[in-house]
């Protein structure tokens, strides 16, 4: 093993989405997996991802495997019978229902394809230590004895071993008691989930309220009214196991969502008490048969013109049979159940997301989830933003290329993944906190005021979440990230996407003439920033003429120059973009500013704020100190 490699603790979708991208990055890294090596087999456990999100995978595993999935053709709300609201759905603004077993088996598959990754299982890390160059981990073979009074790392918020810096003094004794490898990196991101041992070792404190929201799941392969469209249905009806009792004095109500998988597959979510009872088998089976009978019965009018992980039900589960649920009519309508289970969404959220040399991400770094926000999604989010960054750092500190830069340079980038991914996941944990009130209180189909939010009913503020738009589920905007460029340092022109907001997917050309789609062209060792010309016209002719004419020579020129690895691509328009506007974007699809020509000196400028300035107050430098780099 190699002391430059990065650690990643976890081998869920955060932390093998992030060693995939750090070996596309030609950054080598290891991940340490506490279980078996194979993804668990839950149908009823699936996550659903945003667009963007689910491109930016589609290009991190390719071409080595693909993950099934689904996209929704529309998504409807109802209350009672009536259709309330309908949204056409395409494969740009539709998520990706996929099932969470599949997306871990498509990541490791690609690992397995990389020479840069490798993945050792049955490692439980239970000391941390780190220094000036590098960290230390230690594991101990999953299910090995520890001595007496030395059980795993402590309660939450525990310093463990040795607080912020590791073990201490005793880890080598400790070591010893157990047995077990030590293993050396430069970094280690610990993506070891909710109950996460590296953010324990570290002393982080994990605040936050439990038990939000709860939800009955059930996977079942069955044929619906409605097709390939997604539902939520509010105030269904229908028996006793279906009901939620509200507040005192309020009425009954009920809140279910109907989403497909592949294969004919589908997720019900329905919603219970935060604290509740155990949802017994027959329950559910209650639920099932209620809820089918009575779509079924009203003859499929949802439709147009008519996340992360789940508990057990007690006795059910994978395989649970089949049956058929009648609806008024008489008329059966048959299904197969695949798996169950009870969701719980807790809000938490780390109070440090790097000390020192690691890092945390994914539900090590916070829990979401309450009102259809999608907690996979967010930590591969984490995991994009980490990894691009790690990966800049590591081939500064290992000389790969050029001059290495300040070393406050570094730090500024590396401390920008916590000031940007924590600030998101916490503007979005209040989001939910303010929304709460508003989409589960009774009489709520009244529009309300949501700080900072507009106006919105309870059911367009769902659709919100679960789509991935508004303010409950768009992607982050990073306003005010370190690495974007000083004020007034670089002129800049408006265009649709605002800066440090995810761009648009659209056609571009490279310079060796080949076509595709801008998000898949973000990823790779040679791209560390995308420079995108809007050229009109340029569609219609082989690259091999437009490259020698006009700013093109002088454009390519001042790009290669740059102090990072940046890719020049082109496009006929993009949405709000004048002729000759350059956009510079980062590898995770983060726009960092629109630019009005191939300004040399201004290309330099967003070059150096992406890879944290030059200056540890981040301000630029003065003309006479031009030649510092």
């Amino acid at each position: 093993m190699s002391e430059s490699e990065v650690i990643v603790v976890g081998a869920g979708p955060a932390g093998l989405a992030l060693s995939l991208a750090l070996a596309k990055s030609g950054v080598p890294s290891l991940v340490l997996d506490n279980g078996h090596g194979e993804a668990t087999v839950r149908a009823a456990r699936s996550c659903v991802l945003r667009p963007d999100t689910a491109s930016w995978l589609t290009a991190l595993t390719a071409p080595h495997t693909t993950v099934p999935c689904a996209r929704w053709t529309r998504w409807s709300t109802r209350r009672r019978r009536q259709l309330v609201q309908d949204v056409e759905l395409t494969d740009e603004t539709s998520p990706v229902h996929v099932e969470q077993h599949e997306l871990e088996r498509g990541l490791r598959a690609a690992i397995g394809k990389e020479r840069l990754a490798q993945i050792v299982t049955r490692s439980h890390v239970d000391i941390i230590e780190q220094d000036a160059t590098g960290v230390t981990a230690h594991t101990r073979p999953r299910g090995a004895l520890l001595p007496a009074g030395d059980e795993d790392g402590g309660g939450e918020g525990d310093s463990g071993s040795g607080g912020p810096g590791g073990s201490g003094a005793h880890g080598d004794s400790r070591a010893a008691a157990r047995g077990g490898t030590w293993w050396r990196g430069s970094y280690l991101v610990g993506c070891d989930g909710a109950r996460s041992t590296v953010r324990k070792l570290l002393g982080v404190g994990f605040a936050g309220r439990t038990a939000v929201e709860r939800h009955a799941v059930a996977a079942l392969r069955t044929e619906l009214p409605w097709g390939e469209q997604a539902l939520l249905h509010r105030e269904l009806g229908g028996g006793g196991g279906a009901g939620r009792t509200g507040p005192a004095g309020s009425v009954p109500q009920t809140e279910v969502t109907a989403r497909p998988l592949p294969d004919g597959a589908w997720r019900l979510d329905w919603l219970l008490p935060p604290r509740g009872e155990l949802v017994t088998p027959e329950a559910l089976l209650e639920r099932i048969h209620d809820t089918l009978g009575q779509w079924h019965a009203d003859g499929g009018g949802a439709g147009a013109g008519a996340g992360s992980g789940a508990g057990t039900v007690a006795g059910a589960g994978a395989g649970a049979g089949a049956g058929a649920a009648a609806g008024s009519t008489g008329e059966a309508a048959p299904y197969e159940l695949l798996d169950t289970g009870v969701y719980t969404s807790h809000q938490r959220l780390a109070r440090r997301w790097r000390v020192q040399r690691t890092f945390l991400a994914g539900d090590a770094a916070h829990l979401v989830g309450a009102l259809g926000v999608q907690s996979v999604d967010e930590g591969l989010r984490d995991a994009a933003n980490l990894a691009w960054k790690l990966a800049m750092a590591w081939h500064e500190a290992n000389g790969v290329r050029g001059p290495r830069v300040d070393r406050d340079a570094v730090e500024v980038l590396l401390d920008s993944y916590e000031s940007e991914r924590r600030g998101a996941v916490g503007a979005r944990l209040r989001a939910v906190d303010q929304a709460l009130p508003l989409v589960r209180r009774e009489g709520g189909g009244l529009r309300s005021m949501l700080p900072g939010g507009g106006s919105r009913t309870p059911l367009e503020l769902l659709t919100d979440g679960h789509l991935g738009r508004g303010l409950l589920g768009a992607p982050a905007v990073y306003r005010g990230s370190p690495l974007t460029p000083p004020r007034n340092a670089v002129d800049t022109v408006p265009v649709e996407t605002p800066p440090g907001a995810p761009v648009a997917d659209v056609p571009v050309i490279a310079l060796n003439g080949e076509r595709g789609r801008l998000r898949e062209q973000l990823t790779g060792p040679d791209c560390e920033l995308t420079v995108l010309l809007v050229a009109p016209g340029t569609a219609v002719w082989d690259s091999r003429h437009w490259l020698s004419a006009g700013m093109m020579p002088e454009l390519a020129a001042a790009v290669g120059a740059l102090p990072l690895k940046a890719r020049l691509l082109v496009t006929e328009e993009y949405p709000g973009a004048a002729a000759h506007t350059l956009l510079m974007i980062r590898p995770d699809g983060h726009l960092v500013a629109a630019l009005p020509g191939p300004r040399t000196a201004q290309l330099r400028s967003v070059a150096d704020a992406v890879r944290g300035g030059t200056l540890p107050d981040h301000r630029p430098p003065a003309p006479s100190r031009g030649a510092r780099r």
